[in-house]
């Protein structure tokens, strides 16, 4: 019995010290993480509550409670910038969705080649946002783009066209410039889910005599629901917090057609520097993301459910 007790005791402490040995080499990892992502965060919900002042030995915050964010809900332009976010985000990730299931499928059909398909579609994804943004702008300009150049020498319109030079032009060409780039990471994720289907599914809906079109509706859309919902959800997760694209490429213009809510919050902050009234749009901005991420994850979730049942 005593050696029962002090064997559980000899357990004990070599599972407290393996306890503290894995808290200590969690600690500075924790530690780094806290100070640059938690600390901004909480610092920025502080500002927001206060009046921001700039003075001679730096700045002084007095505190304002909600006033700021009052002052945000009875803007106009917050309301358009929220509305720019949100139809261009679900008009560019719909779009990228159908596109990104297209392309997989296709991919997936390769018999040869498929690597080099897969490389070549992923050239978009690589690009950084702001050259690729660049690279469009030069596309789209309007003395000499491309674009005007073969609509042109294909006598589509009689002379050169300023695409970015009106508010229905200049949102297109955005749209048209994001789902170039953005497409490959939605093909990856459904790439991936196609793989995971089983050969046996395929084979068992040829001998039942099924179309391809009855075996896209039956056995692969169901079962790449999931992905589908994946893809989804960081795509409207990054296009909420779209900045550097209409940064570079139409600077917010014309007027504000273009000004997403991470522009109205760097034009705030540090144009205006308006730190309080900036921090509240930031803030405010991360609600709008955090309520649609959780419709999201529970759209999520009764998809992933639909299709383990099925």
């Amino acid at each position: 019995m005593a050696a029962q007790v002090e064997k559980k005791r000899r357990r004990n402490v070599l599972l407290t010290r393996q306890r503290q040995a894995g808290i200590g080499m969690l600690l500075p990892g924790l530690i780094i993480i806290c100070g640059i992502t938690i600390f901004p965060i909480i610092y920025s919900i502080w500002m927001s509550l206060n009046n921001v002042s700039l003075t001679q030995n730096g700045y002084a915050m007095s505190f304002t409670g909600l006033s700021n964010f009052n002052a945000v809900i009875h803007a106009s332009s917050f309301w358009h910038s929220t509305w720019f976010t949100f139809y261009y985000s679900v008009a560019t990730v719909a779009a990228e969705l159908i596109f990104g299931l297209l392309i997989a499928l296709a991919i997936n059909n390769v018999q040869k080649l498929k690597n080099l398909s897969i490389v070549v579609m992923l050239i978009p994804w690589s690009l950084i946002t702001v050259i690729s943004a660049q690279m469009w702008d030069y596309i789209y300009d309007g003395v000499y783009g491309v674009l005007n150049y073969i609509v042109v020498s294909l006598h589509l319109v009689s002379h050169p066209v300023t695409w970015l030079g009106t508010p229905v032009s200049a949102v297109s060409a955005m749209m048209i410039a994001d789902i170039w780039k953005t497409t490959p990471f939605v093909v990856i994720i459904i790439l991936a889910g196609l793989q995971m289907i089983p050969n046996e599914f395929y084979e068992a809906a040829r001998m039942d005599g099924a179309n391809s079109w009855q075996v896209f509706w039956h056995i692969i859309f169901p079962q790449l629901r999931g992905s589908i919902a994946l893809a989804g959800l960081f795509r409207i997760l990054q296009a909420f917090g779209v900045f550097d694209l209409p940064f570079v490429l139409t600077n917010g213009g014309p007027g504000t057609a273009t000004q997403s809510l991470a522009m109205l919050g760097e034009k705030v902050l540090f144009q205006d520097l308006h730190f309080g009234t900036g921090s509240a749009v930031a803030v405010a901005t991360v609600l709008i993301v955090l309520i649609i991420s959780l419709v999201f994850l529970s759209a999520f979730r009764s998809l992933v459910t639909e299709g383990e049942a099925q």
